[in-house]
């Protein structure tokens, strides 16, 4: 990601600075937290990034910014058997509301792209 902020704050007492990894961050704990996925991350990009650096909490998360709104695109590996449609509309909630309450921001959208199904407890991806 480049060192795009969102910018907010009182003009007169300073800027409030906060750069797209931030809200990729926010927006990548708060999907792995919602239940029903495996993880965070699963597309070409993401993958590269896991290799070159283990400890990168924004894998997976796209950001888009503007003046005072953002939307996100989160990649995402789910478990099999769930409702796909069910654990997605939990997600794009989950990430709106962790960014928003975090942020003071406008999410206007969330878009959960499913990479990957995964056999719980498993390290096999089965249909990816």
């Amino acid at each position: 990601m480049d060192n795009k902020y969102l910018v907010n704050g009182n003009e007169a007492d300073g800027k409030v600075k906060i750069s797209e990894d931030v809200i990729a961050t926010v927006a990548s704990v708060a999907a792995e937290s919602v239940d029903g996925i495996v993880k965070v991350g699963s597309n070409f990009k993401s993958q590269v990034t896991d290799i070159l650096n283990t400890k990168n909490f924004n894998r997976g998360v796209k950001v888009n910014i503007g003046e005072r709104e953002t939307i996100v695109d989160v990649y995402v590996t789910i478990e099999y058997g769930i409702k796909i449609v069910e654990v997605s509309e939990r997600v794009q909630a989950q990430v709106k509301e962790a960014i928003e309450n975090m942020t003071d921001f406008d999410v206007v959208e969330v878009n959960v792209h499913i990479s990957g199904i995964a056999v719980k407890n498993s390290e096999k991806t089965i249909v990816k």
